[in-house]
């Protein structure tokens, strides 16, 4: 099953794909008072298709922004977001919540699954945001519900299931609209190793059948598990290796 469209197989004179995601010497300042926190200071890097990356660092060290501005959530001060060619920076509000629906994928800590609602219909909630018939809808979530393990769980509400199974869901939703990005913050923070573990094979199964993956994490399996680790202290990129 392909849960996302899969770039076919390189040539061995095939050209390097274009990055998903470019930052270029990317600033973002917060005024707090009389002072301004510099959270990101001249970052520079990017993502391929199909790339695999963990950005870690201390607390306070810049990641989550970083993951932020990657996922058109925020806007830097300075410098240019540019994903799937398109500049995050001049968006407009509405044009950035449209792009993320379609095009990006988030998954979080805490999994904001909806109580009331089964976990096929928490899986259906961005297709029928983006319009999606409800047919395909359904069709489409059940497809997902099986490729993370949790067919046989469709129907259960989230207080139902267990944490492990609760972030699989919320791994699902991410990917109902087929976005070429999904972006993960502490995606194993609140489960126990053998759990985390478990979503650490499920990210690499999503990477190997086509989509990007990018993780801030301070799980030091979870980051081992990266085709690339990204370093980060005090704002900015402190070691990055090439792709």
């Amino acid at each position: 099953m392909t849960v996302t469209d899969t770039l076919p197989a390189p040539g061995p004179n095939a050209r390097k794909p274009e990055p998903i995601v470019r930052v270029r010497d990317a600033y973002r300042d917060y005024p707090m008072g009389k002072e301004t926190v510099h959270a990101l200071r001249g970052v520079s890097l990017e993502i391929a298709p199909c790339d695999n990356v963990a950005i870690v660092g201390p607390s306070g060290c810049g990641k989550s922004t970083l993951l932020n501005l990657m996922g058109v959530v925020d806007r830097p001060s300075r410098g240019q977001v540019l994903i799937e060619g398109r500049d995050a920076g001049a968006m407009r509000d509405r044009e950035a919540t449209e792009f993320r629906l379609r095009h990006i994928g988030f998954v979080f800590q805490r999994f904001y699954l909806m109580a009331m609602l089964t976990a096929r219909e928490n899986v259906e909630l961005p297709m029928a945001e983006a319009g999606v018939a409800s047919a395909e809808r359904a069709a489409r979530a059940r497809e997902l519900l099986d490729y993370v393990g949790l067919g046989a769980r469709e129907r259960h509400r989230p207080g139902e299931l267990s944490g492990g199974e609760q972030q699989r869901v919320a791994i699902a939703r991410a990917l109902a609209n087929r976005p070429a990005l999904l972006l993960a913050d502490e995606p194993t923070g609140e489960l126990d190793v053998r759990t985390g573990a478990e979503i650490i094979d499920l990210f690499r199964r999503l990477n190997r059948d086509g989509t990007a993956v990018v993780v801030v994490t301070h799980d030091a399996e979870l980051a081992a598990a990266a085709w690339r680790t990204i370093h980060m202290r005090d704002g900015q990129i402190v070691s990055q290796p090439a792709r």
